[in-house]
């Protein structure tokens, strides 16, 4: 079963911004890559450490961890520099009358 979170309204994430939402334990952040709108948990799979508050390239829609810089590509979340090598977790993302959600496990 899933639920949808509302991450807000899409004119508030516009190209090349990111938008963290809270979900239970954890947060989920939601990129703006040239209009493609991807989600992925906030938490490097290296050492668990927060992923979302790293840098990140909008022309290779990839996130950079800020702890040891691991990077991850945002469409798939596979890990793409080591120490990573699992992916991170990736979330279904939809706009639905202007409002940014993700899809995420129950």
């Amino acid at each position: 079963m899933s639920l949808e979170l509302e991450v807000g309204p899409l004119a508030d994430l516009p190209p090349g911004t990111m938008a963290l939402a809270e979900y239970g334990e954890y947060s989920i952040g939601v990129y703006n890559c040239d209009g493609h709108l991807y989600a992925i948990e906030d938490r490097c799979s290296h050492d668990d450490g927060p992923l979302c508050h790293g840098d990140w390239e909008v022309d290779e829609c990839k996130v950079i961890c800020p702890r040891h810089g691991a990077s991850f590509d945002l469409r798939t979340g596979k890990a793409l520099a080591l120490p990573a090598y699992l992916p991170a977790r990736t979330f279904p993302v939809r706009v639905e009358h202007g409002v940014v959600k993700v899809e995420v496990d129950s």
